[in-house]
């Protein structure tokens, strides 16, 4: 049985708090964020986890094994019930990358969006430069619809994004073409 069996998302938990603090402590997995992830502390974590139950805008949750380990964070963010659309962020430990478990963890998030939701369009966008996440996206079957050059200001130089989208039609031809 494969670390992906039995994967599952659930809402985020207190106890998640010192897990979520590795990978944002990891300099491999933090160098692509956009965010300054090595000075967050388990307070301003816990703060987070309280403020992801609001789930309004936002849909944060824990991807897990059959154990309950906490091995990222998959979210939906400004979600957008007129529009019809959301934003997708994953987020994982070391331990969990390149197994399966970012693959299955989108599945999940997209079958939330699209059925759960009803949402039409997940987007997502990426610093250019990070092209193990640039081809997951592709692999998975996100459509590239273009760059920002030099959109965005971290650690003292502009970087580029790639954006990405992916309909609720566009996913469903991806799930017939599995089955």
């Amino acid at each position: 049985m494969s670390m992906i069996d039995n994967l599952s998302l659930r809402p985020l938990e207190y106890k998640d708090a010192p897990l979520m603090l590795e990978w944002m402590r990891d300099p491999e997995v933090a160098v692509h964020f956009r965010f300054e992830s090595s000075s967050a502390t388990l307070d301003s974590v816990q703060k987070f986890i309280e403020n992801s139950k609001k789930m309004d805008i936002n849909a944060n949750f824990a991807i897990v094994n059959d154990y309950d380990e906490y091995l990222g964070t998959v979210s939906l963010k400004n979600i957008d019930h007129n529009a019809k659309s959301a934003e997708y962020a994953i987020s994982l430990r070391k331990m969990a990358q390149g197994c399966g478990c970012g693959y299955a963890a989108t599945v999940k998030i997209l079958e939330h969006a699209y059925y759960s939701l009803g949402l039409n369009r997940v987007y997502l966008n990426v610093l250019s430069e990070n092209v193990v996440a640039v081809k997951f996206y592709e692999r998975f079957g996100f459509i590239f619809e273009g760059e920002f050059k030099k959109h965005v200001f971290i650690r003292n130089e502009m970087h580029s994004l790639k954006w990405f989208r992916l309909m609720k039609n566009e996913y469903e031809t991806i799930k017939d073409s599995e089955q």
